[in-house]
């Protein structure tokens, strides 16, 4: 069966681990892969390593960097920079400065590469159609010439693709459906820590991530993602807990940081950065709600350390926690994490995978867990970990924070309005 023959095609590994990993065992002949992240993020360096470690691996066969946005030298200096000249891998790939798609295709087509790599899909032109590069008929219509290159010659393809402002890739959202992969590098530009994240692939799961870290000589593989994005503290932190997230099948620990303080005029702030701030505006209310934690009155900012984003509901028991630490000024025990939704009622819900969450917390040295109470019966979970079950939200604040002092956690971050006065003076 031709589907039996699809099948058994081998794999182009890029020769980098957690690129592999995200593609699901490397590229697929023939495929057509888009890689979409914000200008400057690392989509061009990642895909000249990229362009070098196929090159490697495949021998005989070279790879076509097809670039419109650069000269051939000034991608020659890039890749002097990342150490990229040196050896076979380096003269196999050729770069060709074009951006028609009909003489990137030719071209193809007579020095059969193993990958064909066009940077960027938003400079490609087709002739025989009006408009401007970058525009809706230009990029479609590109993109799809492309496919009939990767189909027909049975050479993987990939595209990069720019991101507007709302985070979708430019161009039609048709482009999405003509690749067989979408893959998303994400990271706070001006932070090393950088998350290439599957959105689509149709050669293998969705649920893989890769984290690299941005360095001089361009992106490298993180040894321990476990730890990557957590912040060192001598002490415990009020207003920070540590929760223990799942993306995809790689359970990461991250720091979710909250600052909590008295509003000095106008409506309160609600700020938030790698979180939804839906959903911080929720958990706001229902701390006032259901566990008396007013924060009405005080302006609330909430992050994820490490530039991560990440959009769980596991992630409101932390979030809820590191807002009641902050407004009473008093720390979590340290070595504890926490993980579970918060519905509106106040209680907690059960979050998936608690056994291998648990297991990446023990293996970093945490050794207490707030967990939802449902979610602690059914899990398999280390013996290193002490479990502290809880079935609503102000439990878990009480097991976290300990028992309320009267009068010294209310005042805790207020402020003096009015002074004392000496008689009539």
């Amino acid at each position: 069966m031709a589907g039996a023959a699809e099948a058994a095609l081998p794999r182009l590994a890029v020769g980098i681990g957690e690129l592999d990993r995200v593609l699901g065992g490397g590229l697929v002949p023939g495929s057509l892969v888009l890689v979409g992240g914000e200008p400057g993020i690392g989509k061009s360096t990642l895909l000249l390593q990229a362009a070098a470690g196929i090159a490697g691996s495949t021998g005989a066969r070279p790879v076509l960097y097809a670039t419109g946005e650069e000269s051939v030298g000034q991608v020659r200096l890039r890749a002097a920079r990342l150490g990229l000249l040196d050896g076979p891998a380096g003269a196999a790939v050729a770069v060709l400065a074009e951006t028609e798609v009909g003489r990137i295709a030719e071209h193809a087509r007579s020095a059969r590469p193993a990958a064909l790599i066009v940077d960027s899909i938003q400079t490609a032109t087709v002739d025989e159609l009006d408009g401007p590069a970058g525009s809706v008929g230009q990029v479609r219509e590109s993109a799809l010439r492309l496919m009939e290159l990767a189909k027909g010659e049975g050479i993987a393809v990939l595209l990069v693709g720019h991101v507007t402002k709302d985070g979708s890739i430019a161009g039609p959202k048709t482009l999405e459906h003509l690749v067989d992969a979408v893959l998303n590098l994400e990271g706070e530009r001006y932070a090393s820590l950088r998350l290439l994240r599957s959105t689509k692939n149709r050669f293998g799961s969705i649920d893989e991530i890769g984290v690299f870290e941005m360095r001089e000589a361009g992106l490298a593989e993180v040894a321990d993602p476990g730890r990557a994005f957590l912040v060192e503290h001598e002490v415990p932190a009020p207003g920070s807990v540590v929760a223990p997230v799942l993306e995809g099948t790689r359970p990461l620990l991250v720091e979710v940081q909250a600052l909590v303080s008295p509003a000095a005029y106008g409506n309160p702030a609600r700020r938030a950065s790698g979180l939804d701030a839906n959903r911080l505006a929720l958990l706001v209310a229902v701390l006032g709600r259901r566990a008396g934690v007013s924060l009405g009155s005080h302006d609330v900012y909430a992050n994820l350390a490490g530039g991560l984003s990440v959009a769980e509901p596991g992630l409101d028991l932390p979030l809820a926690l590191a807002l009641a630490s902050s407004l009473r000024d008093r720390p979590v025990l340290s070595g504890t994490v926490a993980i579970g939704e918060v519905g509106l009622l106040g209680e907690l819900r059960a979050v998936t995978g608690l056994g291998r969450r648990m297991r990446e917390a023990a293996r970093l040295g945490y050794r207490r867990a707030i967990v939802p109470r449902a979610a602690a019966r059914d899990a398999e979970l280390p013996s290193e970990i002490e479990l502290v079950p809880v079935a609503t939200l102000r439990e878990a604040i009480e097991r976290a924070l300990g028992p309320r002092e009267r009068g010294r956690d209310q005042d805790a971050t207020a402020t003096v309005l009015v002074a004392p006065t000496n008689g009539g003076d």
